[in-house]
C-alpha cells in the first residue's frame, strides 16, 4: 500500500502499504517505516498494510456493555476520580523515554535514533475486563515537537495490516508532514502482541494465511487443511491471549497511551486497516480526537475477516494497467507485445502450477501461491512495483519451462514470507486481530461455493479473495464488533482504483460522516495516497488540515501527477 517513495513486498491480506505478502492479506515483509523513512510500503495480506503485504487483508462494531472511559488528567488528578479510575495506575504511570536503538544491526532504531525519536513501553492490561490481572507491553516511539510556541499535540500512527509495525513510521511521517510536523509529537505505536510490543507467535510455516483454491476440488482441500493446521497451532501455543487480540483492545491501548502522554486528545492517522482502527477509536472514546486522517479507507461494514472478498473488479482492473505496462516493455521482460499476451502469460504460469510445483530458488510454488503472489504485487502504482512483479512473472514462467530459476530480489522475498516461517509472527497477530473481531463461516463448503461462484468471473483472483482461512476454525470472539455511529470531521483519503480498499469503501465513510471530507486520487491503482504516491496535491490538502485543524470546505479531486 505504498507509493512512490518505496517498494518492497507486500502480504495479500494487509490493507497497508508495501511489504511482502497477506487482509488484504497475502504475504507480507516488513512495515514501511521499518523499513525505510522513505516512505511506507505496500501490503495485501495484511496491510492492509501488508495484507499479504504485512498490509494486505484487512469488521463491523457494535458496542456492547459498559466501557471504562479513561479520565482526563486533570480529573485523575483528585483524589476521588482516581479511586473512581480502575486504570488509573495505568493512565497515570511514568513512561521511561529511552534509546530505540536496539543492537548494531537495528536499521530501524538507527533511522528513529537520526530523526530524534526515543522509545517507551507502555503497561497495559491484557484483559481490561481484569485490569488488576496480567500485564503486557506495548512499544511506542516519539519525535518530539520543535515548535512548542505553536503545538497541537500528539499524533498517534498506525501503518495498517493488521499486524503492521509503526513503531519505525515517525521520520517519515515527518518529512511528509513538512513544516506542520514541528507543531506535532509524532508517536509510532507496535500495537499489542505486534513487533516489539508483547510477540504473539503461532509458530506458522508460512507468514500469511492467505492462499488460492487452486482448480479443482483437491485444491481446495488442501487449502482447507493448512487452514485448520494455522488455527491448530495457535491454538495450542496461544490459546490463552487470543481473547484479547482484538481491534477493540488495541483501541483502549490507545487510550492509556493518550493518557500517559498527559494529552486530553490524540490526533491520528491510520492507513488501510489502521483507518477501521481509528474509527473503532473514536467511537469507543467520542471526544478523545483531535485532527484524524485516514488514508485507504475501510468501510467497517466490509471489515471481517473476509475483507478481500468483492475486490476482485479492482484488482482485475491493477494487472490489466500492469500488463499493459509490461507489454509496453517486452524487450526487457518477455512477456508479451500486447497487453493480452502479458495476461495469457500469466495463465500459463497458474495452469502449469496447477500441473506441478515450479521449482524457483528453493521453493516449490503451487497453484495455491502463484494467485497471491499476483496479487501481492498489485498494490503499488509505480514503475518499481510494476518492474518487481514483471520480474516475478518472467522467473515463474521460466520455471514453469523447466529452467533453474534465481527469484529476482521481490520474489525471493515473498516466497520466502509465504513458504517459510520467518515471518511467523506476523501472520499470527494478523490472523488472531481478524478472528477475534469477527465470526467468519465455518462450513468448508460455503467457502467452496463461493470460489465456484467467483471462479467464473475471476479464474485467478476469485479463489483467492474468497477462500477459507483459519477463522474458520478459530473460537468465536470475545467481544461483538463495535458500532462505528456518530459524526466526526476527518479527512478521508484514497484512491480511485485502490485493489485493497476500495473507493467504494471511502464513499460509504464520507456519507456515514457528514462532517468528514474525502480526497480523491483520481486515475491511479494506488493503496494509500499521504506520503506515499507523491500527490502534491494530496498532500497538500492533508497538511493543511493537520495545520489548521479545519477540513477543506467540499470534498477535494486530484489527478495522478503527469509521468
Amino acid at each position: 500500500m505504498t507509493g512512490s517513495p518505496s517498494h518492497s513486498p507486500s502480504s495479500p491480506t494487509s490493507l497497508s502499504r508495501t511489504a511482502p505478502p497477506p487482509p488484504a492479506l497475502p504475504p507480507a515483509p516488513a512495515s514501511p517505516a521499518a523499513s525505510s523513512t522513505t516512505g511506507p510500503r505496500g501490503a495485501t495480506t495484511g496491510g492492509l498494510h501488508r495484507l499479504v503485504s504485512r498490509t494486505a487483508a484487512g469488521a463491523a462494531l457494535c458496542l456492547v456493555g459498559a466501557l471504562t472511559v479513561a479520565a482526563s488528567p486533570a480529573a485523575a488528578a483528585a483524589p476521588a476520580a482516581a479511586t473512581a479510575d480502575p486504570l488509573a495506575r495505568y493512565h497515570q504511570q511514568h513512561l521511561d523515554w529511552k534509546s530505540c536503538l536496539l543492537g548494531p544491526d537495528d536499521k530501524t532504531g538507527k533511522e528513529l535514533q537520526q530523526a530524534g525519536a526515543q522509545c517507551a513501553d507502555v503497561t497495559v492490561p491484557l484483559n481490561y475486563d481484569d485490569p488488576d490481572g496480567r500485564t503486557i507491553t506495548v512499544a511506542i516511539s516519539r519525535i518530539p515537537a520543535t515548535d512548542t510556541a505553536h503545538r497541537v499535540g500528539a499524533l498517534l500512527l498506525n501503518g495498517g495490516g493488521p499486524g503492521g509495525q509503526s513503531i519505525g513510521d515517525p521520520p517519515w511521517v515527518r518529512t511528509a508532514m513538512k513544516q506542520v510536523g514541528e507543531r506535532y509529537d509524532v508517536v509510532g505505536v507496535d500495537p499489542r502482541f505486534v513487533g516489539r510490543s508483547t510477540p504473539l507467535d503461532c509458530h506458522w510455516p508460512t507468514g500469511s494465511s492467505v492462499r488460492g483454491a487452486g482448480t479443482d476440488r483437491a485444491g481446495f482441500d488442501r487449502a482447507v487443511a493448512l487452514a485448520e493446521e494455522l488455527a491448530g497451532r495457535c491454538r495450542t501455543s496461544q490459546g490463552d491471549v487470543l481473547p484479547y487480540v482484538t481491534t477493540r483492545n488495541t483501541a483502549r491501548d490507545m487510550d492509556v497511551i493518550r493518557a500517559a502522554l498527559g494529552e486530553p486528545r490524540i490526533s491520528y492517522l491510520g492507513y488501510s486497516y489502521g483507518t477501521y482502527l481509528g474509527q473503532v477509536y473514536a467511537s469507543m472514546f467520542p471526544g478523545r480526537t483531535d485532527r484524524v486522517v485516514l488514508d485507504g479507507v475501510v468501510a467497517p461494514d466490509r471489515y471481517n475477516p473476509r475483507l478481500l472478498r468483492g475486490t476482485e473488479p479492482e484488482n482485475r482492473r491493477a494487472l490489466k494497467g500492469w500488463a499493459a505496462w509490461a507489454a509496453a516493455r517486452d524487450t526487457a521482460y518477455g512477456l508479451g507485445r500486447t497487453r493480452g499476451e502479458v495476461l495469457a502469460a500469466v495463465d500459463s504460469v497458474q495452469a502449469a502450477a496447477g500441473r506441478t510445483p515450479l521449482v524457483i530458488g528453493d521453493h516449490r510454488v503451487d497453484e495455491l501461491v502463484v494467485p497471491v503472489v499476483v496479487f501481492s504485487g498489485l498494490s503499488q502504482d509505480n514503475d518499481a512495483a510494476y518492474a518487481d512483479l514483471a520480474q516475478a512473472v518472467r522467473d515463474m514462467r521460466r520455471a514453469a519451462g523447466g529452467h533453474t530459476v534465481t527469484p529476482s530480489p521481490w520474489l525471493a522475498e515473498t516466497l520466502g514470507f509465504l513458504l517459510t516461517g520467518s515471518e511467523s509472527s506476523y501472520g499470527s497477530a494478523q490472523t488472531a486481530i481478524l478472528c477475534g473481531d469477527a465470526s467468519a463461516p465455518r462450513s468448508p463448503e460455503v467457502y467452496w461455493r463461493d470460489v465456484q461462484r467467483a471462479r467464473a468471473q475471476d479464474p485467478l483472483f476469485g479463489p483467492v479473495t474468497n477462500n477459507i482461512g483459519p477463522c474458520a476454525f478459530w473460537d468465536p470472539p470475545r467481544e461483538r464488533p463495535t458500532t462505528i455511529r456518530g459524526d466526526l470531521p476527518a479527512l478521508l483519503v484514497n484512491a480511485t482504483g485502490d485493489p485493497r480498499t476500495t473507493y467504494r469503501s471511502a464513499q460509504s465513510v464520507r456519507r456515514m460522516w457528514p462532517s468528514s471530507r474525502l480526497v480523491t486520487l483520481r486515475g491511479a491503482d494506488q493503496h494509500a495516497v499521504y506520503g506515499v504516491f507523491g500527490s502534491s496535491c494530496a498532500d497538500a490538502t492533508v497538511n493543511t488540515y493537520l495545520a489548521t485543524g479545519r477540513p477543506p470546505a467540499t470534498d477535494v479531486t486530484c489527478d495522478r501527477p503527469a509521468g
